[in-house]
């Protein structure tokens, strides 16, 4: 394909609050693990951001960054809690938005997806056990007091207020991938008799409180987006239909952008290893356009879908299918992160994503193992250095497993 050809990635887009974004290329979130071990702010994340905002992509969003101290999703989660980190906050900020780039912060709390080396006092809406296969992981969480949820709800405000201050052009909320949000919209997750739970409706209830509360603090004119599920892809668990209804819900309040994601750690659609391989997937490339076609008939909020795409041809037929504004990548920016130019030229980039093996199968199926080898050429970027798109996956468990295990015990220590 050549440039002249290539149009639809080239547009810049207005979201409803006004925000222009330059391009349609859209960067989702990835768990970078370079906070600082007491999870505070560090010029890693500085130097990856700014190669990130010179490769060319439209709108970065940030790996999940925890709106507790006390709960994180892995070692090297980034907290922001109050104004202590500001000034480096701004420097990040700085990078990040480099070259007419959007940088958007992702918010996020684990709730009781979190591993047990890590958090003592796990907790979720209710207090449901992982798969049998996950419990040696990750531990069965408590259930949430109202007082513990109203104080989640302002933490994410208060959060977001900082993120705005500090010089960051958006917010993410993020909602899917089986976190707290995730797990309040979930009928497995949560099996709450009260006013956050026992219905649709009560599920939603959450959600809805966080971005309103969000809203609040960072007002009309600052862009808020989540990142939400399609399905959990687990009996009992959060349906199409019900994603379709918050969708519908979000939108009505206001939410400016609305990225398509699916899966939990105990069903990985999200690295689409479990997520069924239609023909017409294999052939459209992302895994989840089918049900943002069904979004669009939902909404007029702008929407995006990440996972699965290739080339710059698929990323075409999907912004011209209409039911997707936003290509989103991930991945590949990890081992290719200049490729945003070649794909807005319409060319190919030069490496493609691939499963990551280490010869071990119960390794090798576990979503866990994609995290850390790509957060291995994370860590490469974030200290200056080029990736290594063909390190093997068995050298980078290795190195990570020693790496994340001091790393563990080190943020277990300033607990």
């Amino acid at each position: 394909m050549s440039q002249n050809k290539t149009t639809l990635l080239n547009q810049p887009f207005t979201l409803p609050s006004g925000a222009v974004i330059k391009n349609r290329l859209f960067k989702s979130a990835m768990s970078e693990g370079l906070g600082s071990w007491d999870n505070r702010m560090t010029p890693q994340l500085v130097q990856l951001y700014s190669r990130w905002a010179q490769g060319g992509v439209g709108l970065l969003v940030t790996g999940n960054v925890m709106v507790d101290r006390r709960h994180l999703g892995e070692p090297g989660n980034l907290a922001i809690e109050d104004e202590r980190d500001l000034p480096m906050l701004q420097q990040w900020t700085k990078a990040g938005t480099k070259n007419d780039t959007q940088l958007w912060i992702q918010l996020n709390h684990p709730g009781k997806q979190v591993l047990r080396t890590l958090v003592k006092d796990p907790v979720g809406p209710s207090a449901i056990p992982f798969a049998a296969e996950l419990r040696s992981v990750f531990a069965t969480p408590r259930a949430l007091t109202e007082a513990e949820i109203l104080d989640i709800i302002q933490r994410f405000g208060r959060s977001a207020a900082i993120a705005k201050k500090a010089g960051f052009s958006g917010v993410q909320i993020h909602g899917a991938h089986g976190y707290l949000v995730s797990q309040f919209l979930s009928g497995h997750h949560n099996q709450r008799a009260d006013q956050w739970g026992g219905s649709a409706e009560n599920r939603r209830r959450f959600v809805l409180e966080v971005y309103k509360e969000i809203r609040r603090q960072v007002g009309d004119e600052f862009p808020v987006g989540i990142k939400l599920n399609s399905a959990d892809f687990q009996r009992g668990g959060f349906t199409e239909d019900e994603s379709l209804e918050v969708i519908r819900e979000l939108s009505a309040a206001g939410v400016d952008l609305i990225e398509i994601s699916g899966g939990t750690y105990e069903e990985p659609a999200m690295t689409g290893k479990e997520y069924p391989k239609k023909e017409s997937t294999v052939k459209r490339e992302a895994y989840f356009l089918e049900f943002a076609e069904k979004a669009r008939q939902a909404t007029t909020t702008p929407l995006v879908v990440t996972g699965g795409f290739r080339s710059p041809e698929g990323m075409e037929e999907a912004l011209a299918s209409g039911a997707v504004d936003f290509v989103g990548i991930a991945r590949l920016l990890a081992i290719e992160p200049d490729a945003p130019k070649r794909l807005l030229a319409g060319q190919p980039s030069r490496y493609q994503v691939k499963p990551i093996s280490t010869g071990i199968k119960r390794v090798d199926d576990a979503a866990m193992m994609e995290v850390m080898w790509y957060g291995r050429q994370l860590r490469r970027l974030g200290n200056g250095k080029n990736p290594k798109p063909n390190e093997t996956g068995l050298k980078s468990l290795l190195m990570t497993s020693l790496e994340g295990g001091w790393g563990t015990f080190r943020t277990r220590l300033r607990a």
